[in-house]
């Protein structure tokens, strides 16, 4: 049994799974969550246009993070989508919105690749993946966060977000989005490595289970899919 065969699971389990996961956050954000603040549609207006300066740094950083979050897993995804069914770009668009809601519902559709390495990279005009595969996006999406996270932690109100956590449902869905990404995440990591003909899935998928800079430096650091495309051809 290869070590992606360990991390797959049917089809069935996944939906189950990932299903009741998703309709799980649904009725908590619903229910349990925080009522809405009626300053909520203020102040995402305020955040999506720019003008933060009477917001707390903290909470600007970690909206603009969950911007970054789908960048990540549009790296994985739409690799991950090529050629099979379902598409990973409709989920994927929707993550820009509503991040794991929309992630959910993929992971427990998507078939394993089951150690069989099926996919086809070899068409020249993937410029849309080689664009995802890019390290120097990787490189960019890093810096990015690197920035957000030194901006939120060295500025922000930690006190002030808390309480806002605890008030406000905007801030609270939006802060468990962030770290439901962070876990669902190495989820993925296994047959992404078996996809470009790397070894140590199990490494690397320890590797991103550490919250958003686990993924980023696997981004940072794995094999490209279209390297392996040209080892092939010239074998």
């Amino acid at each position: 049994m290869s070590k992606t065969e360990r991390f797959s699971l049917p089809v069935s389990q996944s939906l189950l799974i990932f299903g009741t996961l998703w309709l799980g956050f649904i009725a908590y954000a619903a229910i349990l969550a925080p009522p809405d603040d009626p300053e909520t549609l203020d102040v995402i207006l305020r955040l999506s246009s720019g003008q933060t300066a009477e917001l707390n740094p903290l909470l600007v950083a970690v909206f603009n993070l969950m911007g970054i979050w789908p960048m990540i897993y549009g790296c994985v995804l739409l690799a991950d989508g090529h050629g099979r069914s379902p598409k990973a770009w409709p989920f994927l668009a929707g993550s820009f919105g509503v991040g794991a809601f929309a992630v959910l519902p993929y992971l427990g559709l998507r078939k394993s690749l089951e150690g069989e390495a099926t996919q086809d990279f070899s068409e020249e005009r993937l410029w849309t993946l080689k664009f995802w595969d890019s390290r120097w996006l990787a490189l960019a999406l890093f810096a990015g966060a690197g920035a957000l996270v030194f901006y939120g932690i060295t500025q922000g109100d930690w006190a002030d977000f808390v309480t806002q956590w605890q008030s406000s449902k905007f801030v609270h869905v939006m802060s468990l989005d962030f770290c439901a990404l962070s876990v669902l995440f190495p989820t993925l990591v296994a047959d992404d490595v078996t996809r470009r003909g790397g070894e140590n899935s199990s490494l690397w998928t320890a590797i991103t289970c550490i919250p958003l800079f686990g993924p980023l430096t696997y981004l940072l650091l794995r094999p490209s899919l279209f390297q392996k495309t040209v080892e092939s051809a010239e074998k």
